[in-house]
Parts: C-alpha cells; structure tokens; sequence
C-alpha cells in the first residue's frame, strides 16, 4: 500500500516519536507494509536502563530520620537520571515502537516508587514485554515490586484481604469497569493473597498468609492462586476488547470505530494476545492514514518532548530543568497521578501550559543559543538570559540544517512547513511565516523552525 509523504510522518510520530528530514526523504516510494516491517525490525534488543544499582537501593529497614531522608534524596536523583535516560532513548531512533510501547503500558499500568531501583526495574520489565504476548506483560507486572506496594499487595494476607489490586487489575487492566461484580473482587482478592516481594524487588509467594480456600470467579470455581485468576481473565474477551480500545484509542483516534474495534479485538484474541500482531494490523490499514485520523491527537507533554528533541536534535545537559518542564506541562515520566494513568486529549492544555507548549522549542533553541555562543558570558541584569542558560540546552544545528541543504532556495519555508506540521495551515499564517529571503539559509531555517514550532498546529500528531 502506497502512502503519502503525510502518511510516513503520520507513522512514525504514532508508531514512534518523530522522523527526521533525511529519513523521511529515505522513506519516500516504500509501502507501508515495508516502513511498518522496517519499524519492527528495529526494536531489538531492547535498550535497557542501567542507573541504578541493587545493592544501593535496599530500602533502610530500621535508622535514623536521616539515613531515611538520605536514601530518598539519593533515590530522587537517580529517578531523575532515569527519567531524562528514558526521554532520549524515545528520542534517539526513528520509529522506536518498543519504546513508544513502553511508554503506552506505563499509563497502563500506573503505579511509582520513591525506589529508584525498583523502578528502573519495573520499567526494563515493561520495555522487554512491550511487543510480546498480553498475557505474558500482565502476570510479570501484576508480580512486579513497583506495582504490589503501590496497589497494598503487600498487606493482603488470609486475614485481612486487601482489595485495591484486585480491583484495579479487573477495572483498569483488563476488563474494564462493569465486566465484573464486587464479589469477582473479593474472591479475587483472596486469591492474591500472599504475594509480595522482598527487600531486592524480587516476587515472594508467602505461603503462610495465602488463602487457600474455594473462589469463584468471573463463573469459575476452584482454590484458585493468583496466575489462575489472570488466566481465567485472560479467557474473556472482554479483555482483548478492553486493551484493543485503549490501543486504538492511543494510537489511532480517540473517537473509536467500533465496527474497527470488534474486528481488531477479534484477532488479538485470536493471535493469543499477540501485541506486535495487533500493531502491525492497525498501521498496515488503508483506515490508519485516513485524514480524519491525521493531526488530530494533541501531543502529550512527553510526547512533545520526546518529538521535538528527535525531530531539531535537542538536548538538555540540566536534568533538573528537563523534570521541571515536564512538571510545568504536567507529565512526569514515573510519576503518573493516579492508578489510572495521565489524562489525554484536550485535557492536556489550558491556561496554564498553553504558553509553555507553544514556546518550548524556540526556548530550548535560543538557550541552546545562548550556551553555544556566549558560553559563560551571561548579563546577570537579565533574568530571560539567566533561565535560557540553566535549561543548558545543547542544539546539533549543523546535523538539522544540514538535511536541508538539497531544498531549493524558494522552497525552503513549503518544505519546513509540511515537514514540522501534520495539518495543513491557512494562506494568512503562511504568510506569517515568511522571512527575509536576502538572509542567510541558516537564518532563515532557524527563524522558521522557531515560528512553526509556535503554531496551535505543532501540538498535534
């Protein structure tokens, strides 16, 4: 199947995090079946985040107020070194569907840890199943330590069952709410009693506090553990609907086609919950590059992130400035507000962040600017300056401009413009956007770049 150069962008910003001028040029006159088997190919093996050793994480189990707020602190730094490790490794590839996969069921299935160990583990658990069987990605994470503290496993025990994972495995990671009953719960419930982890993040299965009485079950009737009530809830189909909508909704159009949706359902069932199989069938669909499906998804903040430090080669060498970013725009990799994962949609902008979203790429270019050319030469009556050179943004201008050097002099404003947009713009803002023609190439790539960026158009995908 044959698409656009529309198309392309529109793959690779949903099945990734951005394309970058030369590729897409690369990509031009393969099918989609080709870019999307290109895409798959490309995942392996995963990249896995490496920053934070076991020995060093093994949570104080009795110490001062001090040796507890030390390990916090020195959790809390090494979270943040995660967090912007995550961000570049979104950004460094073309089309990383693994790790945009990773990023999916990290709103999946929402939980965090003060633990920057744990987490990292969590978070390789979740890369190493993001393509593979449903099923598979379900048991590990329902055992992972992130996921059994943040939902109370620990504390449920034969005599005190603890409902909170139970119920937030059926209502938010499978079935859905009202695909079950209150009772389903509690007899579920029972059945992860006993399950927990020990101070290295490792699964314990505590015989002793495990009920081993009779439950029913979504019908089922057994002395049910906690795999065999995943199984019998693998068995619905219900499931297979549940995740494909979310899937669909994610990576298509939030507005789902339910006839789409039954048939997709169908066959993830079918394939035994095979995700890349799921994947592979919605992005090699004629539906998928239909226009109403196109520019139509407000960028989260990660994703707006992510996207532009791939598609301009931006970085941020300050850390701490890349968290408070993602704060102000109110998306923190590992930090998901609730159980139920991150908004989406139009819930992502308002007053508060508008301006922030439109201004981040020409803010991250002019502190990139400001590093490269002033170095330590900051006029400390100017507090703009200031705050441009803590960002510490890093800009390969040269890499990016470069992969315009074959674009005709005239054409230069067409190409940024359909290049950086997904939607097309009206005659006026075009106008807009035109620059002194007598200026240097550089000047005017970099005068456009920033004036596109600002658009409303930037912030969709």
């Amino acid at each position: 199947m044959h698409i656009t150069q529309r198309g392309i962008q529109h793959l690779f910003l949903r099945a990734g995090f951005g394309i970058s001028f030369e590729t897409l040029q690369n990509s031009k006159g393969k099918s989609a079946e080709e870019l999307v088997d290109n895409i798959f190919e490309k995942v392996n093996p995963p990249r896995y985040l490496d920053l934070a050793e076991k020995e060093d994480f093994r949570p104080p189990v009795q110490g001062s107020p001090e040796l507890r707020r030390a390990f916090v602190e020195r959790s809390t730094q090494v979270l943040m070194k995660l967090n912007a490790a995550w961000l570049r490794n979104m950004a460094a590839l073309e089309g990383d569907i693994r790790e945009k996969m990773t990023f999916f069921w990290h709103g999946h299935f929402a939980s965090t840890s003060n633990n920057a160990y744990l987490v990292q583990q969590q978070n390789n658990l979740i890369r190493e199943h993001a393509l593979g069987n449903f099923g598979d990605l379900l048991k590990a994470v329902s055992k992972d330590a992130v996921m059994l503290q943040y939902l109370n496993n620990q504390q449920n025990t034969k005599d005190a069952p603890n409902e909170n994972f139970a119920r937030e495995v059926m209502e938010l990671f499978t079935l859905g709410r009202g695909n079950y009953t209150e009772q389903d719960v509690k007899e579920a419930a029972r059945a992860f009693t006993g399950w927990g982890f020990n101070l290295d993040g490792e699964f314990v299965f505590r015989t002793l506090t495990h009920d081993y009485g009779e439950k029913t079950v979504l019908g089922q009737t057994g002395n049910f553990e906690g795999d065999d009530v995943l199984d019998i809830i693998l068995k619905q189909k219900q499931t297979a609907k549940f995740i494909t909508e979310k899937i669909y909704a994610f990576f298509v159009n939030e507005e789902v086609d339910k006839y789409k949706l039954e048939a997709l359902a169908e066959k993830f069932y079918e394939s035994g919950y095979d995700i890349t199989s799921l994947l592979k069938e919605i992005f090699t669909s004629e539906w998928f590059y239909y226009q109403e499906n196109v520019g139509i998804k407000i960028k989260s903040p990660v994703e707006l992130i992510a996207s532009s430090m791939h598609m301009f080669k931006i970085d941020f060498e300050n850390i701490e400035a890349l968290v408070g970013i993602q704060k102000l725009l109110g998306q923190i990799l590992f930090r998901p507000p609730n159980v139920a994962g991150w908004p989406s949609g139009s819930e992502w902008i308002d007053a508060s962040t508008l301006i922030l979203r439109l201004r981040l790429v020409e803010v991250a270019m002019a502190s990139a600017r400001l590093n490269r050319f002033l170095l330590s030469d900051v006029n400390e009556d100017n507090p703009m300056t200031n705050r441009l050179k803590k960002l510490r943004a890093t800009f390969d201008w040269d890499s990016f401009s470069q992969q315009f050097n074959t674009v005709p002099f005239d054409r230069i404003e067409n190409t940024l413009i359909v290049y950086m947009l997904q939607g097309s713009i009206s005659q006026k803002k075009s106008r807009l956007l035109i620059v002194d023609k007598y200026s240097p190439v550089d000047e005017r790539l970099f005068s456009i770049t920033a004036r596109v960026s600002k658009l409303p158009e930037f912030q969709m995908c």
